[in-house]
């Protein structure tokens, strides 16, 4: 009987013999499934075995960017200008060989950067510490992908990201799973499924084995999506990327990479000659989608020194969590000025949205201890 190191490497292969096409679209989901199916367990027996020694990091700040690529690329260096944090740098592979923190301040918020051992080929499989190199990754809330004018293939760090269950710039599908014990498969949806007709998405099912409940889909999702979602061990991450040594590019490797790298558009930077860290900086920021909240007092002016950090989308609801508790229990409504506001001082409730730089008041019920914060 074949390892399974070679019974995933017969199966990648395969996949990447055959042509995709709607004859071959049953033959592929349930290739791809059994691959994933085999990555799991390859997985599961490496954390059984020990896996090496993992690097342990504790989580800090309003949110925590991961640096990730290749070896020598200006990661530390890049760390040491961002922070205050001091990772050893030098001309040559593997200087960084364990996490180095730091922490950042944009617009109120602190944000931890995390200087991680280079990403080489095979990293998903535990090359060059690999695997605990990405399982630190998992943990992060935003990538940046740091490259150079030698290392610029970025889709090979993104395939090993990929591989160890990273889902980059992507959103986890609208497909739900349900498991039971008896009574078959029933396989559901509210749109066309362009993919994964035919009897296509119960045979991937089958493969993790899934022979009794219920899938419903929410959208047109793929045979790689309903995959993820069986597998149940991704993470989305939203992810920027940095071109660094910018002043060793003429004008024209500038334009060629710009073209090579998108759809993402990479702000180009120096680490060493401090060439583009502002436009940097926001472009983090941006990313982990922040907003800045000012928290004002009754007749009084608002706090501009310490903001509340929420994110895109937060309400009233979400700012009342980061407050301390008696607010949440007594909590009448708020007032709001800023860019949310219809009108200066509007007076809204618990679902309101807010954006970035509102000033709010938060007014409590008549006759509880406090009257507003």
């Amino acid at each position: 009987m074949s390892s399974l190191e070679d019974q995933i490497t017969e199966i990648e292969d395969e996949i990447r013999r055959t042509n995709y096409n709607k004859a071959t679209q049953l033959h592929i989901g349930r290739l791809k499934a059994k691959l994933a199916v085999l990555r799991i367990e390859r997985e599961t027996r490496a954390k059984g075995k020990g896996g090496g020694v993992g690097y342990g990091v504790r989580k800090s700040g309003h949110a925590t960017v991961g640096l990730v690529g290749y070896p020598s690329v200006g990661k530390s260096t890049l760390l040491n200008r961002l922070t205050a944090a001091e990772s050893e740098t030098g001309a040559y592979d593997f200087t960084t060989l364990t996490i180095i923190p730091g922490m950042l301040r944009w617009g109120g918020a602190s944000i931890q950067i995390l200087d991680m051992p280079g990403l080489v080929p095979g990293a998903a499989k535990g090359r060059g510490r690999g695997r605990e190199v990405l399982s630190v990754v998992r943990s992060v809330d935003l990538i940046l992908f740091l490259i150079d004018p030698e290392h610029t293939n970025l889709r090979a760090l993104q395939a090993e990201l990929e591989g160890a269950g990273v889902r980059i710039n992507q959103r986890p599908p609208r497909i739900v799973v349900q498991r039971t014990d008896r009574g078959g498969l029933t396989v559901s949806s509210t749109v066309k499924l362009s993919h994964l007709a035919g009897g296509i998405a119960a045979q991937i099912a089958r493969e993790f084995g899934v022979h009794n409940g219920s899938i419903v889909f929410r959208e047109d999702a793929t045979a790689d999506q309903l995959i993820d979602v069986l597998a149940g061990n991704r993470v989305y991450l939203p992810a920027i990327a940095a071109v660094n040594k910018a002043e060793l590019l003429s004008p024209a490797d500038r334009a060629r990479l710009e073209a090579e790298l998108r759809p993402s558009v990479p702000t180009f930077i120096s680490a060493r000659s401090r060439i583009g860290l502002e436009e940097l900086v926001e472009g983090i920021g941006r990313a982990l989608r922040f907003i800045r909240i000012y928290m004002k007092p009754p007749g009084g002016p608002p706090d501009r020194e310490e903001p509340l950090i929420l994110r895109q989308g937060d309400t009233i609801d979400q700012l009342l969590a980061r407050l301390p508790s008696d607010l949440g229990r007594t909590f009448k409504a708020a007032q709001v000025w800023g860019p949310s506001a219809r009108f200066p001082g509007q007076t809204v409730g618990r679902e309101h949205v807010l954006a970035d730089e509102d000033v709010v008041t938060v007014v409590i019920a008549r006759g509880a201890s406090r009257n507003a914060a």
